[in-house]
């Protein structure tokens, strides 16, 4: 007798004890361990060191790191490139894991805001001008892909596959020129006005929360490129976006989280 297996976007296939089987991904849980080695590593290597040898933390760091690696991508694999991914059936079980996903991410971007706000209200060096017109600019792009995203899901629903590709398209091209306009500030406070990450308690703060929302910009152009690449293939349509709900939803996430940044970091720093 003939029964179900399950395949890589979640659908269940028939096996051959004639029993139904729900996939289960086994990746969102090597992700989560990893960083939760790689955190133990970082607490072990900052206050631990005189209780424990250096290479139990640097062993540690990069377990989480290869964990944590290894999680990402599988899931990336398993949600957007296996056979079927991003089709429909199962979009309410991948917009759920990307929303607990983003939930726990949240904690990651408080803890940085929380240690920004600490050195605020304790000793404080002189404030940097960090609010140029490159900061405004960036801003609006990012804003703006959040529109150029959220339509270009909706003309997929509406079987509109030109205007959705147009679309999808120029949200790719204000993701990657807006990673280039950071690329640029990084340069010209770096090397024109030597502002570091060794410049006091601001500038930790400033390249710790900028460049953790920009690994997160990163990935969600090399999501949208995936989504994009697909696309072009026919892959997706009306019932069948999977892929571009869940990419829409993170998206958003970083827009939102850019916009919290510029407000509290470059503004509050130039006060």
């Amino acid at each position: 007798m003939s029964g179900w297996l399950s395949t890589a976007d979640g659908h269940a296939e028939e096996d051959h004890d004639g029993e139904q089987h729900e996939h289960r991904s086994r990746w969102p849980l090597i992700a989560a361990v990893g960083t939760g080695l790689l955190y133990l590593g970082a607490g072990f290597y900052f206050v631990g060191l005189d209780l424990v040898p250096v290479f139990i933390p640097a062993g540690l760091a990069g377990v989480g790191t290869v964990g944590i690696l290894a999680g990402f991508f599988g899931w990336v694999y398993e949600a957007f490139l296996a056979p079927r991914a991003g089709h429909g059936g199962h979009a309410d079980r991948y917009s759920t894991t990307m929303i607990l996903f983003l939930a726990s991410d949240v904690s990651t971007f408080s803890a940085g805001f929380i240690y920004y706000a600490f050195v605020r209200a304790g000793a404080w060096e002189t404030s940097h001008h960090l609010l140029t017109p490159l900061v405004f600019v960036n801003t609006v792009l990012l804003v703006a892909s959040s529109f150029t995203i959220h339509y270009a899901h909706h003309a997929l629903n509406e079987g509109d596959r030109k205007k959705f590709l147009g679309l999808l398209g120029a949200t790719l091209a204000l993701g990657v020129v807006f990673l280039g306009g950071q690329v640029y500030e990084y340069y010209a406070l770096l090397v024109v006005e030597g502002f570091s990450l060794t410049s006091g308690v601001l500038g930790s703060a400033f390249y710790g929360l900028t460049g953790l929302h920009g690994l997160h910009v990163a990935l969600g152009v090399l999501l949208i490129s995936i989504a994009f690449g697909r696309s072009l293939r026919g892959e997706y349509g009306p019932g069948h976006d999977t892929a571009i709900k869940t990419t829409s939803l993170y998206w958003h996430f970083v827009d939102v989280v850019w916009v919290f940044l510029v407000v509290v970091l470059y503004v509050g720093a130039s006060v």
